[in-house]
């Protein structure tokens, strides 16, 4: 069953292009913009999730993030 948002998909790719765009203004390597996508996320679960929850938070992103990668 697909998942559904709340989100439209405009919004969504509106914001990850404006990410983009700030990712190439400052020519920052895979490395770096995976640290730095990192630690905002790290920053929006800290800031924004109760202490409780924010590991099993963390897990679904991980989750979901391994889930999404490309295999081929």
């Amino acid at each position: 069953m697909p998942i559904t948002s709340k989100y439209s998909n405009k919004q969504v790719e509106q914001i990850i292009d404006d990410m983009f765009d700030v990712l190439e203004k400052h020519k920052t390597s895979p490395e770096l913009a995976l640290m730095v996508v990192g630690d905002i996320a790290t920053n929006i679960i800290n800031a924004n999730v109760p202490a409780a929850q924010r590991a099993v938070i963390a897990e679904k992103f991980a989750k979901a993030l391994q889930t999404s990668i490309k295999k081929d």
